[in-house]
């Protein structure tokens, strides 16, 4: 029985684990099919359009050709005025006017114009350009932004829960390193007397074995006790076996002789799952400073990392480039020319969205109780006075 129990219990000890798991896990799935999915339909049709020129473009052109015509070998003196003419023209050209739409639009920029389009990033450097993709764009951002914030608050739940545990466990450490040095030598010694004087004091009342409780009825009548004798006997065997047997699984019991009951339970364990998304963060309470030096952290890390591969990028703009990315910001003043290298890097995105996205409800829970604060002392001083009449 014990050989074929423990398989048993492992299985259900795993089958626990996997719906336990299952909602975070359907969460970033649905997340990563949907990215796929745009990233393939905005590959098909901004990839396949037709290059059409466009105004600005053929007027880029005409005044290039204007430029290089009137330029001869003997201009040593308009030469600098010719050079800011032509650096002012390139500044004013579009860099998508020299990228083919297949080129710009391949899977990997397909999938990180998506990611940027349901993180509500937006830099702007890629945009669709027909009238399809426009509209696909709009229902592609209506369905994904829920969808984002939807996995934003289940990983929320879980890294406050560590955030939360973590603070609590350096608090407890805290308090135990002040109470070991406020603790001197004669006060420790004397709180160990008293507690040991205590322990002796205690008495443990062990359950009586068989033998001694019938030797100690032994002295009795026979005939006032041998009805009790047997009650007690049977009494303390049934104890005894409650106590030696190994605890039925109920689970296991119920599993054997109605699975659909287990079923049921495990299914509406799952639905109570979805349920609780969003409590966990609701109940954080850490020190706004902490949350603010895990950001700093989090962000100079990807900011010693990124210039390694963006080699036009110091550490201080690629830290201004990942903040402007985790707030959402997403100006499009400073851009990526390897993005597809970035996409590796998704998984940092969410979770740095996501401690931003922390950070940023743990301020306005302070904010909420500042104003509630302020709103009680201006109505605490607005409220008039009691004045004491003679008796």
């Amino acid at each position: 029985m014990a050989t074929t129990s423990q398989p048993l219990r492992g299985k259900a000890a795993c089958k626990k684990i996997f719906w336990a798991v299952f909602p975070h896990a359907c969460f970033i799935l649905s997340l990563v099919i949907y990215a796929f999915l745009g990233a393939l339909m905005f590959r098909h049709i901004e990839g396949s359009q037709e290059v059409t020129p466009s105004g600005e473009y053929i007027a880029f052109l005409q005044n290039l050709t204007f430029l290089t015509r009137n330029f001869s070998d003997d201009m040593t003196e308009n030469y600098e005025k010719y050079k800011n003419n032509i650096r002012g023209l390139f500044s004013t050209a579009d860099p998508a006017w020299f990228i083919s739409p297949e080129e710009r639009w391949n899977f990997f920029g397909s999938l990180f114009f998506c990611c940027t389009v349901f993180t509500t990033v937006g830099y702007g450097n890629t945009y669709p350009v027909t009238r399809t993709g426009k509209y696909l764009c709009m229902l592609y951002a209506f369905f994904g932004i829920p969808l984002m914030f939807l996995v934003l608050t289940d990983m929320g739940d879980i890294l406050a829960t560590v955030l939360s545990k973590c603070y609590n466990k350096f608090r407890k450490l805290q308090t135990k390193i002040l109470a070991s040095k406020l603790c001197s030598g004669s006060t420790c010694s004397k709180r160990n007397e008293l507690k040991s004087r205590a322990q002796s004091k205690t008495v443990i009342n062990e359950p009586l074995m068989i033998m001694e409780v019938l030797k100690s009825q032994s002295g009795m009548k026979h005939s006032q006790v041998k009805y009790r004798n047997v009650e007690l006997f049977e009494m303390l065997i049934a104890r005894e076996n409650e106590n030696t047997q190994p605890a039925r699984n109920k689970s296991m019991e119920r599993w054997s002789s109605c699975p659909e009951l287990t079923r049921e339970k495990t299914v509406s364990r799952v639905i109570k799952n979805f349920d609780k998304i969003g409590k966990e963060l609701e109940k954080l309470d850490v020190p706004i400073v902490l949350m603010v030096l895990v950001i700093f952290v989090y962000i100079s890390c990807a900011a010693a990392i990124l210039p390694k591969w963006e080699k036009k990028m110091d550490f201080e703009e690629a830290f201004y480039f990942c903040f402007i990315t985790l707030t959402t910001i997403g100006f499009g003043d400073t851009k990526l020319e390897h993005p597809r290298f970035f996409l590796f890097l998704s998984l940092y995105l969410i979770i740095g969205m996501e401690i931003v996205f922390i950070a940023f409800k743990l301020g306005q829970d302070r904010l909420i109780v500042l104003y509630k604060k302020v709103i009680s002392f201006c109505a605490e001083k607005n409220m008039p006075s009691k004045k004491i009449y003679p008796k």
